[in-house]
């Protein structure tokens, strides 16, 4: 395993221990607004400062963005060759609610490019690990995309605004109409490490950061998996706009979205 990733992963585990630790006393945690539906706890903040500290430590030339702490530059103060992209506490509202689904997410991208991800489930211990090139991984057992081939039969997660009274004329009433089932979970890093692993068939999301993509993104393509913006494209991380699938059911997506 690259030390890099290793060092994600001891970072991710300290992260998933202060967020345990919060979990077993969650009627002492102060919570506050950044936006409409939209809440940050100090737990997201503690652990957000115990990922950076280890990755700083090892790596201080690196960059950073993280999810409450914005954007940070290495050592030098130039525009870094390593930016590590953080997501502390991915799914905090269902945390707050004591709803065990929620996860942390890094990943490292070199000059843009996604090279090593971690999402870590801690209620459940479950480690999703992928360098590039290497395949991803849940644990020590690697895992490839579902094969589901018929539209018909896929489950798929979103993440997009108002689904549960999509309006008739919506591009995404098909993509979600038509298949078995559709989940919002809430935490959209799950979401994507178990499209990875197979769980689920796809995943359409609108409106999404660099810190909810980035280390997903990287599980579903080295597990098999496709993964493009709305029209095809390779613009999801700017955009925000993502889909995420097995090969077959990808395209399937596609089209209806695109229809």
């Amino acid at each position: 395993m690259h030390p890099m990733l290793n060092t994600a992963i001891k970072a991710a585990r300290r992260a998933g221990a202060i967020i345990n630790r919060a979990s077993l006393d969650l009627e002492r945690l102060n919570v506050a607004r950044k936006g409409p539906k939209d809440y940050v706890t100090e737990v997201d903040r503690a652990a957000e400062e115990s990922i950076i500290d280890i990755l700083r430590t090892a790596y201080p030339e690196h960059g950073f963005l993280g999810e409450e702490s914005g954007a940070h530059a290495g050592a030098g103060g130039a525009e870094p060759e390593f930016r590590w992209v953080i997501d502390p506490l991915d799914g905090t509202t269902n945390f707050i609610h004591g709803f065990q689904h929620y996860a942390v997410s890094i990943a490292l991208l070199h000059n843009g490019q996604a090279v090593h991800a971690v999402v870590y489930d801690p209620s459940r211990n479950e480690m999703f690990t992928a360098s590039r090139g290497s395949g991803a991984f849940l644990n020590d057992r690697r895992v490839r995309v579902s094969s589901c081939l018929r539209y018909h039969e896929a489950l798929l997660a979103s993440h997009i605004p108002q689904s549960t009274a999509l309006p008739a004329g919506s591009p995404y009433m098909p993509l979600l109409s038509d298949c078995a089932a559709a989940r919002r979970t809430g935490s959209t890093v799950l979401d994507l490490a178990w499209v990875a692993s197979g769980r689920l068939d796809g995943f359409c999301g609108v409106g999404l950061k660099p810190w909810d993509m980035a280390a997903g993104n990287l599980l579903i393509l080295e597990s098999g998996g496709l993964v493009a913006d709305f029209q095809g494209e390779q613009g999801w991380l700017a955009s925000g706009n993502v889909l995420a699938a097995a090969p077959k059911i990808f395209t399937q997506m596609l089209t209806r979205l695109q229809a």
